[in-house]
């Protein structure tokens, strides 16, 4: 039968808590006190019966924290204090003995210091038996095993294990001697029987003896590295001495033993292992304080730094994963989504991206570059952006040759060392905005980083050898391809994406760009905000003129920012009392945004003589541009105002020229070129405007003007003019049909062969308007002018 060694219920005795520490029966423990309270517990004991108890802490406070009843376990030791010596600094250096087992009934907070009432309890132990004798004998050879493989603990100490003769003697020398965390240790003395605690002990020791076994082996092989290490330095310094006594100088150091290393386990090509060997030779053969010595390091450095290790197995694409990562970050683009959605579903059937080299093109703003770190996720790709713009000298695509000062490989080199990988997703942003001068012509050096056929043994010219980019996905992007050259366009597949719509912007606002702003500024913690969708509306219309979103993001930004700056400036009983509500509508808009700072181009909305809306592209999207032609008394010149380009001005001139040929048809008078000058304007002159799209619409502007016939305010027109009256395909129609749209044009006038785009173009964008499809200038007239 169990038995209670109860020696003492109820007794009162000073507290001393501890950090970190618990101190079991039969102990001798050293202890320093520092705190207040702890001090004036430890001077109360001594003065009295020199009996405390000591309670490990539940946290490890800092040692100034006085720490709650509620902060201290309820089993401790009753102990006896030995020996007391005060510091100079008023700390307490104490010598303890752990007595016995000490369970707290209940904490009691004197003045000065923690008491407690405490029951005095020693473990139970069950009658001897078979099984008891058989647990105390496994658990002894244990932990000879664990005080074999273990270091910290002293000789001294294993040297009295040995007089230790009872169970719970033994137990509690265990409890003082392992390497264990408090919770485990406190586990260990809280448990009532003895049996238990040795069976839980037994557990820990068996983990802690497989952990040391582990640790063993570990420090074994360090061992064997380092008289490896040890065997390499010396023959290195015996190598030094060789070196110098036969007069070829050059040390030997640690580099040139990692380069060798690399050298031989790294999977370089032949070309790429036959150079590095050669240049390692005359490295080693070189002073540390040569010149030649620091090329040749810096050299061997790149060679070794770009990835040469085929990639591990590529991650199995998921189309409905992928489609779920752009539907994410991206809102409508349904055809461009289509499309990379075409392009992974092919690189996942062949696991090869040869040939599919993409280039996004469109106005800034629209999600170019966001497109191809999705692309980059779906596929597990690094992604590495570079930036072409500006880039005007063909080396710093393919590197300086090494012999010149301070050269470097080329952007795409530099690109693959930064991914790390032989298989990174590299985009090229701003390839349209290179140019070329006397240093060459950096968009023909793409031609080879950028043609299937030719990447997989790219020459850059510092490291002069080939290099493999084949496995390498390059997506391009644009604003415009007339700056490209045809070459180069050819290698790529165009991607265009257009302009948003106002609802595609209004959409976005709502679904991404509001709730990412509210979650990075904190939004709705304290401060409640939202936006109306005619205050989203009226920012989009009148304070933002772009064919992307970012303007819109930065004026949504000072919104938020303007109503933080409002909300802190608030009696704090106003903040404090409950939530402050603040509803964005177009007057809040009016008074933190100010004046509406871009007005779209104003279209005419009555029938009226020369008066046409033509439609335009520009890099911010597609724009609605106001001609206007009159007529006045003089000798045939065509006067053009507007800052209009050569393009344009040509195009005035052959519709000048049109008009005379058709003069008789439309009643105008023959002799016109001779007797009346023709005045073109588009206003916003400050504005460069140009391209052929605008022939039809200065047609229809002389014609009428000349002739007197009304041209028909609800109505756009966009097509390029022939001398013979034909009709043109023009470009960037998507864009001119949302121009069109957003200023409530419901009539369009296109060229007849631009009638397949239409099938392409999203059914929101064409919803409510009508087009009118012409192959003749003759067509545009007869449905424009009133007759």
């Amino acid at each position: 039968m169990p038995k209670n060694n109860r020696l003492e219920l109820n007794t009162i005795f000073p507290v001393l808590p501890l950090r970190n520490t618990v101190i079991p029966p039969n102990i001798i423990t050293p202890l320093l006190v520092g705190r207040k309270a702890s001090v004036q517990a430890v001077e109360k004991a001594f003065l009295e019966d020199k009996k405390l108890v000591c309670i490990a802490q539940k946290v490890d406070y800092d040692n100034d924290f006085e720490p709650k009843s509620a902060e201290l376990f309820r089993v401790g030791t009753l102990c006896t204090i030995l020996q007391i010596f005060r510091l100079p600094d008023n700390n307490i250096r104490l010598l303890v003995e752990g007595n016995q087992r000490a369970v707290v009934t209940r904490y009691s907070r004197k003045k000065t210091h923690l008491s407690a009432y405490v029951d005095i309890i020693d473990k139970t132990i069950d009658s001897p038996g078979r099984e008891n004798e058989a647990l105390y004998r496994t658990f002894r050879k244990i932990f000879m095993e664990y005080l074999r493989l273990s270091k910290h603990i002293p000789e001294e100490a294993i040297l009295t294990l040995n007089e230790v003769k009872q169970p719970d003697e033994f137990f509690y020398f265990v409890l003082a001697n392992i390497n264990a965390d408090i919770k485990i240790k406190q586990k260990l003395l809280e448990l009532e029987s003895l049996e238990d605690s040795i069976a839980f002990a037994l557990a820990f020791l068996q983990d802690e003896i497989e952990i040391l076994k582990l640790e063993t082996r570990i420090d074994d092989k360090v061992k064997k590295k380092i008289s490896k290490l040890q065997r390499d330095y010396y023959l290195t310094e015996q190598l030094k001495i060789i070196q110098r006594e036969l007069g070829i100088g050059g040390d030997v150091n640690q580099d040139l033993l990692d380069f060798k290393r690399k050298i031989e386990e790294f999977n370089l090509s032949d070309e790429a292992r036959k150079k590095a060997n050669e240049e390692f030779k005359r490295l080693s053969y070189n002073s540390q304080h040569s010149q030649e010595y620091a090329v040749i390091h810096t050299y061997l450095s790149w060679v070794l730094d770009i990835p040469w290790e085929e990639p591990d197995a590529t991650k199995q694409i998921d189309i409905a994963e992928a489609k779920g990562i752009l539907d994410r970050d991206h809102y409508g683009l349904n055809k461009i989504k289509e499309r990379i959605i075409e392009y992974l579903a092919v690189l996942k059937m062949t696991d090869n991206v040869k040939g599919q080299i993409i280039c996004f093109v469109g106005p800034p703003g629209v999600g170019k570059t966001s497109l191809g770190k999705s692309i980059a996720e779906a596929t597990d790709r690094k992604f590495v952006r570079l930036s072409l713009g500006g880039v005007r000298d063909e080396a710093e695509i393919r590197g300086h040759r090494k012999t010149y000062v301070g050269a470097m490989p080329g952007t795409i080199i530099q690109s693959m060392k930064k991914a790390g990988e032989k298989n990174p997703l590299i985009m090229m942003d701003e390839i349209d905005k290179m140019s070329r001068d006397f240093r060459g012509d950096p968009a023909s050096a793409l031609l080879e980083v950028l043609d299937p056929e030719q990447n997989f043994n790219f020459r850059d010219h510092y490291l002069d050898f080939g290099y493999d980019l084949s496995q390498v996905m390059f997506i391009t992007t644009a604003n415009t391809l007339s700056s490209i050259p045809q070459p180069l366009i050819d290698r790529m597949e165009i991607i265009r994406l257009p302009g948003y719509t106002m609802f595609d912007k209004l959409s976005i606002a709502k679904e991404h760009l509001i709730p990412k702003l509210f979650k990075q500024y904190n939004i709705n913690e304290e401060l409640e905000l939202s936006f109306t969708d005619k205050a989203i509306e009226t920012i989009i219309g009148s304070y933002t003129r772009e064919a992307g979103v970012r303007e819109l993001e930065r004026q949504l930004t000072h919104i938020i920012r303007k109503s933080i700056k409002e909300y802190y400036e608030l009696p704090e009983s106003k903040r404090t009392k409950k939530k402050v509500s603040n509803k964005i509508g177009i007057k809040e808009v009016a008074k933190y945004l100010g004046v509406p700072k871009h007005l779209y181009s104003e279209v005419n909305r009555e029938d009226s003589v020369g008066i046409v809306t033509g439609l335009a592209w520009t890099q911010y999207g597609g724009e609605t541009l106001q001609i206007e032609a009159v007529k006045m008394k003089g000798k045939g010149e065509i006067k053009l105002t507007g800052k209009l380009g050569e393009t344009m001005k040509e195009s005035a001139q052959a519709a000048h020229t049109y008009c005379r040929i058709n003069a008789k048809e439309y009643n105008i008078p023959e002799d016109f070129s001779k007797e009346l000058d023709l005045h073109l304007h588009m206003p916003e002159g400050a504005i460069p405007k140009d391209g052929p799209s605008a022939g039809v619409g200065i047609v229809t502007a002389f014609t009428s003007t000349l002739s007197g016939l009304k041209v028909k305010a609800d109505l756009a027109m966009t097509g390029e003019i022939t001398l013979s009256g034909a009709v043109l395909p023009i470009g960037g129609l998507e864009e001119k049909i949302i121009a069109a749209k957003r200023s409530g044009i419901t009539n369009i006038i296109i060229p007849s062969k631009n009638e397949p785009e239409l099938s392409e173009i999203g059914s929101k964008i064409k919803e409510g308007i009508n087009f009118i499809l012409v192959n003749k200038i003759s067509e545009v007239l007869d449905f424009a002018l009133i007759k």
